[in-house]
């Protein structure tokens, strides 16, 4: 059956109709003082209420599990100036060889990247180098073209010290991306304050905005609760900014982005029996893929890691939909028969409307931007009320996006 066929006429509407009027002084430029001091709108079956992030614990339903995408974000903007004194800004999306990120992260010679390239025709083919101060140490940073497709490079790095790893050299002279909406350039602040407080896991290239909220004093509220805690890794691509252009949500190409999953997570997803809230667009996306993931190997057992893969509209062709723990089961005996202590997976899904949530029971989240994926996702959960939602927000002087205040959804 051709997968066109399957999908339009489900998501044939146009994209038009997750747009929203969002002034440019909605958008929350800078974070507030606090982290926690941001107010929360809540949803609760179609009933808005106001509060406030510190008081969220007050809101989650008892035996709850919250999952938290523990990435963080890198200084992947590498500026560069060439001998006629053009500049050169390097974005590194994500590893190509070694592909991994924490092998790619450790390499101490040289490694390559998928890289977007500011001001690329003033670039040819010769090498830019720069020099890095490293722990006080100069090292000579040099960058060459290796490949070239639209809207993506392959360049090698390679550097002339071989106690240096490359997390050390972006580290000290790159520079950390922040959203293009916010219209200014990084500042000494948002090393800090555009990362969660739990990130770990170097990768992504935008910060799991719903995380910014949490300090120690909510995570010691949610501990009172007894609300469990959970965390996976989906390392954010710059696709996440993607709009989408096309005539129908049908015709938009989703990013792909890696997952990396324990297998504790998976076993204590197994044993959970209250709700499952996922904190932030992509530990959403990562759980749904995970069901979905299981599908694939029930369906086939012989999928190699490199196979793993959740392709964008594969969710909606599926007919028969297995219980949860059949297919966690099938994850768990996929890394046991692989002697694996993490599944990794690459995900494609996009969540529209039509979309039947598998894992996720309820979502904490931000306000996003009008035609986004992020807000198609949302609209997936909320149907048509997402639009009350934000028309709430937009009338009761929330603040909008990365910056901005937060949402709990709960049915």
């Amino acid at each position: 059956m051709n997968e066109k066929s399957v999908i339009k006429p489900v998501f044939n509407q146009s994209a038009q109709a997750l747009n929203y009027e969002l002034p440019d002084n909605r958008i929350a430029k800078y974070p507030l003082d606090e982290r926690d001091a941001s107010k929360l709108l809540v949803w609760k079956n179609g009933e808005i209420s106001d509060a406030s992030f510190r008081s969220i614990a007050d809101y989650l339903p008892e035996k709850s599990l919250l999952v938290f995408n523990n990435t963080k974000v890198i200084r992947a903007r590498l500026p560069f100036q060439k001998k006629t004194g053009a500049q050169i800004e390097i974005f590194c999306l994500d590893p190509e060889s070694p592909a991994d990120y924490q092998v790619a992260f450790q390499q101490t010679q040289k490694c390559s990247w998928n890289c977007m390239v500011g001001n690329l025709k003033k670039w040819k083919n010769e090498p830019l180098e720069k020099e890095v101060l490293v722990d006080g140490r100069p090292v000579t940073l040099v960058a060459s073209k290796q490949q070239q497709t639209p809207g993506n490079v392959v360049i090698e790095f390679s550097w002339n010290d071989a106690t240096v790893d490359f997390a050390s050299l972006i580290e000290a002279s790159g520079i950390l991306p922040i959203p293009p909406y916010l219209h200014r350039d990084t500042e000494a602040s948002d090393l800090e304050r555009y990362q969660t407080i739990y990130s770990k896991i170097k990768g992504s290239v935008a910060a799991p905005t719903a995380g910014l909220h949490f300090t120690d004093s909510v995570f010691e509220a949610l501990k009172k609760k007894s609300i469990s805690l959970a965390e996976v890794t989906l390392h954010v691509g710059a696709g996440t900014f993607k709009p989408v252009k096309a005539a129908t949500i049908a015709e938009h190409e989703m990013h792909a982005e890696k997952i990396v999953v324990s297998r504790p997570l998976l076993e204590q997803l197994l044993q959970h029996e209250g709700p499952l809230i996922a904190v932030g667009t992509t530990s959403i996306r990562t759980l749904e893929s995970l069901y979905w993931l299981g599908v694939s190997l029930l369906e086939n057992k012989q999928l190699s890691p490199e196979n793993l893969t959740v392709e964008q509209w594969s969710p909606y062709r599926k007919e028969e939909k297995p219980a949860v723990k059949t297919v966690l089961n099938a994850l768990l005996t996929y890394l046991d028969e692989n002697q694996l202590s993490h599944l990794v997976a690459s995900t494609q899904i996009i969540i529209v409307p039509g979309y039947e949530f598998q894992l996720v029971d309820g979502m904490i989240t931000n306000f996003h931007q009008p035609q986004s994926t992020l807000l198609l996702l949302i609209s997936a959960y909320l149907g048509d009320d997402w639009q009350r939602v934000y028309q709430h927000a937009l009338n009761n002087n929330y603040r909008f996006l990365s910056y901005g205040d937060s949402n709990l959804y709960l049915k």
